[in-house]
């Protein structure tokens, strides 16, 4: 669906290929801006928009590929590739990488479309999922550091009196903490507890056994 707060990149040094794709774009409702390299791409300042990249696979100084792998360290833009040739290799690794599509010159306008709606989609999802993940840090970062190393006992499936022995604590005093984490964590059952645990990535020590 078409939105406001919706950007489309696109990264190609042929001035004749940048004006037909800003103007097809624009056409089909969607915001645009043009860049000659993609030097000049990375090094403007990009806001909050979902955003995708229609990106050259070769260009004169910096490839597509390098800027692909330059955008994924950075951001949440979704790249579709287009070529002048078929390069199956290239191809393959900017799949590989990520990319949602690639298109080989002369492009197909509904293809295009299609990759570009394609490719708007994931940064939604991106960015829901990067909005999702700072949230559960932020909830994980309100815990007590005591609470911190409680979780991931917690989480591996100790009983309270095992994790008690562990942090030398009593079990009460556990049962008080796991109280507080599922609170603080927003945790309506444990079952959601320990999926948030899992996706923050907290691990007990492997070497570290437990008798039942």
């Amino acid at each position: 669906m078409e939105s406001a707060n919706e950007l489309v990149y696109v990264v190609d040094d042929d001035s004749r290929v940048r004006d037909a794709l800003s103007t097809l774009l624009r056409a089909n409702g969607r915001n645009v801006q043009a860049f000659s390299s993609g030097g000049e791409f990375l090094d403007t300042p990009r806001g909050n928009a979902i955003a995708c990249v229609i990106l050259d696979m070769r260009m004169p100084g910096m490839s597509g590929l390098e800027v692909q792998k330059l955008v994924r360290m950075d951001s949440l833009i979704p790249v579709v590739f287009i070529t002048g040739r078929g390069d199956v290799p290239s191809a393959v690794l900017a799949m590989k990488d990520g990319a949602v599509d690639f298109l080989t010159k002369p492009l197909d306008e509904d293809a295009l479309m299609r990759a570009v709606d394609a490719a708007l989609a994931k940064a939604h999802v991106l960015q829901k999922e990067a909005e999702n993940a700072a949230t559960l840090q932020a909830l994980y970062q309100s815990l007590t550091p005591r609470e911190q190393e409680l979780l991931p006992l917690l989480a591996s499936g100790l009983l309270n009196k095992q994790a008690a022995a562990i942090l030398g604590i009593t079990e009460y005093t556990v049962q008080v903490h796991r109280g507080h984490i599922m609170r603080k964590m927003q945790a309506d059952s444990f079952a959601t507890l320990v999926r948030q645990a899992s996706k923050l990535q907290i691990r007990t020590s492997p070497t570290t056994t437990f008798d039942t």
